[in-house]
């Protein structure tokens, strides 16, 4: 119920707030003339200010309320002054909600100001941009934000509920200024100036649509981040998909008030001409209207109540099918077909502006392009469809750790090494006496092509037409899953031979496995812990043969620690009690203990360098291997002086690159604890 009444409150406020801001841009782009302030369009709009501004401040206490409500889980505390204090003042939602109170409040006193003073332009200038704020505070509070409280992430959302404002909130002031010629136009043609204000509006309002399109697909794609197939699947996708439908039905309907009605109404010769002109329009636009306050209702449930699309869970994938254009766009003729059906469907705006020039009919326009559009869609999408099945999207439960990925080693050495190979080239010892060629998983990339809900799928139930068997009642869905985290480690580990002793600035793609670990002296971590804080020189060693590395490291350490850079060290082997005193003597940095042989055999998937490819048989495991991560967690650089002989054996040139992690300002998020 809570959820309801605070959905309803954001959107009142919300609506509110639009209006007042598309109200006043409409006031301003009316003109200079004095004759405009004093029609009785204006004054009734101007009467309904001081009510939105109010329903605004109301609004914002309702959604505080049922947000502690939610958060307390007990409706009785909302009457406790100092439950509602202790929430503003402890949470960045509740301090949010301050600013965001107060610049509703200042709105709410301009408004009662701007009523009680002469109309002018530059006032509702002003108070235009005021409203601007408590959107703007509206859009720290959205999922974008949620996701850090960046200009890259806030600033799209922001925008594009500003925009909306001045698209949607223009709207009642349109109608109001039709229902002055409906009701009270007796005998006298269209007003040259009301005219001149509908077609500055209609010019302004077209280029506004097209940036809330423009900024909805970049927030769009930030919320879905590459999880596309939510848009069919989840409850999230199936509210964006109505809200897209209903922006086109708008689209349309504002599309037939600019080129039919406007110019009908423009064109009148006489009262009764005009009167019914402005009535056509003002009944479409009143349509448009109610659509468009639906449509703020869904996109509020998106904003604040549905489940983002990148966290939306889809265990069952309804269709057989999937779109995909990296696994298909290097396949015979994929390409020429696609764009084939691209150039049939934009014939579709060829005909739109031939037709418009030759005055077909709107009903023979709509038919020929749409068939247009449906027959290009025809032609380019089934090339791009692959098979999918009910697990495709399935998110994986289990962590890409290194624990996982060790343990997966092993069920891949017990079950598939005779087919696949040691390192997963399709070239084991049972590979030519089978029906069909097996994939080389390690340098081709099929966990680019395939999701992670495919190799699961066909662990557990085998690969249809292939002698692939299934799994499933062999090993335990964990299981099956560390084996899926076990292919794609060796896939991003043949990946990561463009890593070298240098990073590549801005450039994070590689997700390294996360671990958890225990140091000699018996404190416990995880990977996790440095992120945001400090970038890490993970350390892998073999002793002694990395006793000179190890003394370089402990001589520098001041220095790379006043650089803000933790250093964990690894031991390839189990080491003696002798040895574990050799190495931690005077050693300033933590040296892990449990944990080590898993870490050493996830990341030694990452052995692999440009000159130094290391394919044949099972591969070997270098002496010493060292990985810069950075804060977000994403591996960098890295160092193999059996490949690189020199690298970071300067330490100035390893301080560099911890210098330029540093300095890095891209705001990104943070890498995936698991794989996608």
């Amino acid at each position: 119920m809570l959820e309801v009444v605070a959905a309803f409150a954001r959107w009142f406020q919300l609506a509110a707030n639009l209006i007042i801001l598309g109200s006043c841009i409409f006031l301003v782009i009316a003109g200079k003339e004095k004759q405009t302030y004093s029609a009785q369009w204006v004054e009734k709009l101007e009467r309904l200010f001081p009510k939105l501004a109010i329903s605004i401040v109301i609004g914002l206490v309702v959604t505080l309320a049922t947000t502690i409500g939610q958060v307390t889980g007990d409706i009785s505390k909302l009457l406790q002054a100092q439950v509602w204090f202790d929430f503003i003042k402890d949470t960045r939602t509740g301090q949010i909600w301050a600013g965001h109170l107060v610049s509703a409040v200042l709105l709410t006193l301009f408004v009662a100001y701007l009523r009680k003073n002469e109309k002018a332009r530059g006032r509702y200038l002003f108070c235009a941009l005021i409203a601007t704020v408590p959107l703007i505070a509206d859009a720290m509070v959205s999922h974008s934000a949620a996701e850090g409280m960046t200009i890259s992430n806030v600033m799209p959302y922001a925008l594009h509920i500003i925009l909306a404002g001045v698209w949607l909130g223009g709207l009642p002031a349109l109608l109001l200024l039709k229902y002055e010629y409906v009701t009270l136009i007796k005998s006298k043609k269209s007003s040259f100036l009301d005219v001149q204000i509908l077609n500055r509006f209609s010019s302004m309002a077209l280029p506004v649509m097209l940036l809330i399109v423009l900024t909805g697909v970049i927030v769009g794609d930030h919320i879905f981040d590459d999880h596309y197939a939510a848009l069919v699947a989840t409850p999230y996708g199936w509210l964006l998909s109505a809200k897209i439908l209903l922006l086109c039905i708008i689209l349309a309907i504002a599309a037939s008030v600019r080129s039919y009605w406007l110019p009908l109404f423009a064109s009148s010769k006489d009262g009764f001409e005009t009167k019914k002109n402005a009535a056509g329009m003002r009944k479409w636009v009143r349509i448009e209207f109610l659509l468009a306050v639906v449509l703020l209702f869904i996109a509020t449930i998106i904003a604040n109540n549905a489940t983002p699309a990148k966290y939306a869970l889809i265990d069952d994938w309804p269709f057989p099918f999937r779109f995909s254009i990296v696994a298909t766009w290097n396949m015979e003729n994929v390409a020429v077909q696609v764009w084939c059906g691209l150039a049939i469907a934009a014939l579709a705006l060829i005909v739109l502006y031939l037709g418009r020039t030759a005055n077909w009919s709107l009903k023979r326009l709509i038919a020929i392009s749409a068939v247009l559009v449906i027959s290009g869609l025809a032609v380019a999408l089934p090339p791009l469809t692959i098979e999918a099945y009910p697990e495709t999207y399935l998110k994986p439960p289990v962590p890409y750790d290194a624990v996982s990925i060790s343990y997966g080693a092993e069920l891949y050495a017990e079950h598939c090494v005779d087919c696949h190979g040691p390192q997963g080239r399709g070239n084991g010892i049972k590979a030519r006496t089978l029906s069909t060629v097996l994939p080389d998983m390690l340098t081709e990339p099929h966990t680019v092509e395939h999701t992670p809900g495919d190799f699961y799928y066909w662990i557990s139930f085998g690969m249809k037409d292939t002698d692939m068997p299934g799994y499933a009642d062999q090993l335990s869905e964990e299981d099956r899953w560390d084996l899926v985290n076990y292919v794609y480690g060796l896939s991003r580990g043949y990946q990561a031979r463009i890593l070298s002793p240098e990073i590549i600035p801005n450039r994070k793609n590689i997700h390294p496995p996360v671990f958890a670990y225990t140091t000699y002296d018996g404190t416990s971590g995880v990977l996790q812990d440095y992120r945001g804080k400090q970038s890490v020189l993970l350390v892998i060693f073999s002793w002694p043969e990395s006793n000179k590395r190890i003394v370089q490291l402990k001589q520098n350490y001041a220095n790379l620690k006043a650089e803000n850079l933790a250093i964990l060290a690894v031991p390839e082997q189990t080491l003696t009690p002798d040895e574990l005193l050799e190495v931690t003597e005077d050693l300033p940095f933590p040296l892990v203990v449990d944990g080590a042989h898993e870490i050493v055999q996830s990341y030694a998937l990452s052995r692999r360098t440009m000159n130094r490819a290391d394919l044949l048989g099972r591969g070997s495991i270098p002496d010493h291997m060292e990985f810069l991560i950075d804060r977000d967690g994403y591996l960098r650089a890295r160092w193999i002086p059996l490949a690189e002989e020199t690298g970071w054996r300067n330490i100035e040139l390893l301080i560099k690159q911890v210098e330029l992690l540093n300095n890095e300002t891209r705001a990104v998020v943070a890498a995936s604890e698991f794989i996608k």
